[in-house]
């Protein structure tokens, strides 16, 4: 297989006839083999139906039904252990990522002979929250992870086989999916990309949030050094304090009272012992999913026609 399509399937019926005609068209400029695989992550609409009704069609699709819904990036880490071309083209199936780019993607990645061409922003789409959230993503994601993030990076990307097999050995089922592809290495080129604004996302803000606390504490153990940091800092205050309480005592034979302060004190003292088992109890739950080895997700069933005269036709 020359050339592999990975997609999720999510609310995506109202967009899937037009995705699969409109990348059908470009991967057939390309090679006549290649291979279309739709993931679906327990999508509540008629996703699977029309995928599989354009399967009868075209046997070039491959559908991966998940037994629910498991979240986007580990449905598109299922579907890259399910392509089989040396060549994997990334993308959703939103039309937001135009799939006319896998033309200038294959280009710049045989140009170049990078190992990954991916698509970054040319300018963050959405309103003045959508846009200062994106920044804010970004921003403290590689303010906390070891590993600095390109900033507005797509799902969107090309990939040569021995990158994705890289890729699929991780085993982590905390998954970032935008920090580990990477964090894996390899020759990576960037290439802009416009994104229009489709009006919604998928994507809520309690959705973000999460996704920004499993992408740092999955790549990152800076918060625990911060933590040490800001607790050595507030007992050396303590002890610079307390020193002066005590000298003042003995100068002056006054001891120092003050309702306001002490309550303050306590509020503050209190506040960040709760924020800092927050931070442990977090990667402590993190161990504790990863030590499990339950598996990433459940497949139900794959739909992958066999070979046969039409496929050669």
């Amino acid at each position: 297989m020359h050339l592999s399509i990975v997609s999720t399937l999510y609310r995506s019926a109202a967009f899937l006839a037009e995705f699969h005609s409109r990348i059908a068209a470009v991967a057939s400029t390309l090679t006549d083999d290649w291979e279309l695989v739709l993931v679906n992550d327990g999508s509540p609409d008629d996703s699977v139906a029309r995928a599989l009704a354009l399967q009868a069609q075209d046997p070039h699709i491959v559908v991966v039904d998940l037994s629910r819904n498991f979240g986007h990036h580990k449905a598109l880490l299922t579907g890259l252990a399910h392509a089989r071309g040396d060549l994997i083209f990334m993308l959703d199936s939103d039309l937001e990522e135009a799939p006319e780019l896998l033309t200038a993607f294959h280009k710049r990645l045989t140009d170049t002979g990078a190992d990954v061409v991916y698509g970054v922003q040319e300018k963050r789409k959405g309103g003045v929250f959508e846009q200062a959230s994106g920044a804010a993503f970004y921003a403290l994601f590689n303010a906390l992870s070891d590993q600095a993030l390109p900033r507005n990076v797509l799902t969107i990307r090309l990939m040569r086989r021995r990158y994705v097999d890289s890729v699929l050995r991780y085993g982590e089922s905390e998954l970032f999916l935008g920090g580990l592809m990477h964090t894996v290495g390899y020759h990576q080129e960037p290439i802009p990309v416009h994104k229009p604004n489709k009006g919604s996302s998928t994507y809520s803000i309690a959705r973000r949030i999460g996704l920004l606390v499993t992408a740092v504490t999955a790549f990152s153990s800076r918060p625990l050094q911060y933590i040490f940091v800001a607790g050595l800092s507030i007992t050396a205050f303590s002890i610079l304090y307390g020193t002066k309480v005590i000298i003042q005592y003995l100068n002056h034979g006054v001891s120092i009272t003050g309702w306001t302060s002490l309550v303050v004190s306590i509020w503050l003292l209190g506040g960040l012992n709760f924020m800092f088992l927050g931070v442990l109890g977090i990667y402590i739950a993190k161990v504790y999913n990863e030590t499990k080895r339950r598996p990433l997700v459940i497949v139900r069933e794959v739909h992958r026609l066999p070979p046969g005269p039409v496929d050669r036709a």
